[in-house]
């Protein structure tokens, strides 16, 4: 008869603590699943005629309430579970103490159970099923915050005062996040150039004066110690508006000329003195955020900035409107047609590409996130510099390399650089890169 009652005891509390462990394990998802919805997950709620996304959006009106009623449950649970466990312990060892030896190995047996199957698996499993698992437990939770609001409110409050520079810490979001936001908002609403400009505005923090400077090699500056007759002469040929001004190097500019200062002058003499009429030159280093240079530019009311190297020397040029051209796209002016055709599109997947254009232009055109080659770009910014890193010397004409989905062929190459490449974008990218090879 003893034997039966104990043993109907020791089934007791086992059925209770197997309860509590069960209780544990649905607290834990809970809180996984509603602090893991998205925000595409709440607006599908809210579209939603279904009683239990009500309920969700009814537990998620007040989340530190939800948080607090969470840690409240979770720790009764954990703590009822840790109790009572010592006393199936002793009935099942017919001992009344537990000590030494037996009590680290109850603690280290309990805890990993409370760890293992009230929290982790829990989480694990409603993390990738958050939406299922809060309407199964929205209204659990509901009812847990209308019974624990007193204590809940106490919490809350000590939580503000203690807690408040926390909970006022900002929701970081990646480019790729916010990318993604504004593909979901815009979805219906916004044209093709309303999102072309959205996402400009996402990614446009992100880049730096380096990637959509002309290098110093497409600059055209002019020389100090020209004469005036000359200075016209370049002027007139050159179709442009401003100068960068050099004394003996590019890498020593004095400052910008511009073509409407000399105007008044076009009847002087050769000797006319035109180095006094240079304005003051704004120089940038090349990890210049544009969203700062942008700033800059207003403040010093200036259009043009020569971007410098770490030692000094000039890099290359960045002009407002190569920076505005990522927020809008391309601006053209009626120069812009003479310009030299950095690309042509020969069908859905091939292209050829002048060895120059940027990186960062490249990627726009076909169409891909300028990071997939930032694994092996190094410091490269042009499509021919890419191809220079990865081939580590300047290829001949005919020779191709291969990376992921990017098929290159060098089309025509001089003595210092790479002048022409086609690409091939494959549907099936490749995961390695393979050295260039003779075609």
């Amino acid at each position: 008869m003893i034997d039966l009652y104990k043993s109907g005891f020791c089934l007791f509390n086992g059925l209770i603590l197997l309860l509590l462990l069960l209780g544990s394990a649905l607290i834990s998802g809970a809180e996984a699943a509603f602090f893991s919805l998205t925000h595409q997950q709440i607006a599908q709620c809210r579209s939603s005629q279904i009683t239990q996304d009500s309920q969700v959006l009814e537990v998620l009106k007040t989340p530190i309430r939800l948080l607090a009623t969470v840690l409240i449950l979770n720790n009764l649970v954990n703590v009822a579970f840790v109790m009572l466990s010592p006393h199936l312990l002793w009935q099942i060892w017919g001992i009344r103490n537990v000590h030494g030896l037996a009590l680290l190995a109850y603690t280290l047996i309990s805890t990993t159970v409370i760890v293992l199957f009230g929290e982790i698996m829990p989480k694990t499993y409603a993390s990738q099923h958050n939406l299922w698992a809060a309407r199964q437990t929205a209204r659990l939770l509901s009812g847990a915050m209308l019974v624990l609001q007193p204590l809940a409110s106490v919490l809350m409050r000590l939580n503000k005062l203690f807690g408040q520079d926390y909970l006022q810490e900002p929701y970081d979001l990646s480019a790729d996040q916010l990318n993604r936001a504004v593909e979901i908002a815009a979805a219906r609403e916004a044209s093709s150039g309303e999102k072309a400009a959205l996402k400009g505005v996402v990614h446009f923090t992100t880049l730096i004066a380096r990637q959509i400077m002309q290098p110093r090699t497409e600059i055209t500056a002019i020389d100090m110690g020209l004469n005036f007759q000359k200075l016209i002469d370049t002027i007139n040929k050159s179709g442009y508006s401003r100068f960068p001004v050099y004394q003996e190097t590019i890498d020593q500019i004095t400052g910008f000329l511009y073509a409407k200062d000399v105007l008044p002058y076009l009847d002087e003499s050769k000797h006319f003195l035109w180095q006094s009429l240079l304005r003051k030159c704004l120089a940038v280093p090349e990890n210049k955020k544009l969203d700062a240079l942008l700033l800059e530019f207003q403040k010093d009311k200036v259009h043009m900035a020569i971007v410098v190297d770490e030692y000094g020397g000039t890099s290359g040029l960045v002009t407002m409107e190569d920076v505005l051209e990522e927020i809008i796209g391309e601006i053209t002016d009626e120069f812009d047609q003479d310009e030299e055709v950095m690309y042509r599109q020969l069908g859905s997947d091939t292209f050829e590409f002048q060895g120059k254009v940027l990186l960062h232009d490249f990627c726009k055109v076909i169409n891909v996130n300028p990071t997939v080659f930032e694994t092996i770009k190094g410091k490269s910014e042009s499509l021919g510099g890419l191809l220079l890193e990865v081939h580590g010397r300047l290829p001949r004409a005919g020779e191709k390399v291969r990376y992921k989905q990017f098929a290159f062929t060098v089309l025509a190459v001089d003595a210092r650089k790479i002048k022409e490449v086609s690409v091939h974008i494959e549907h099936k990218p490749r995961e390695h890169v393979a050295k260039l090879a003779e075609a």
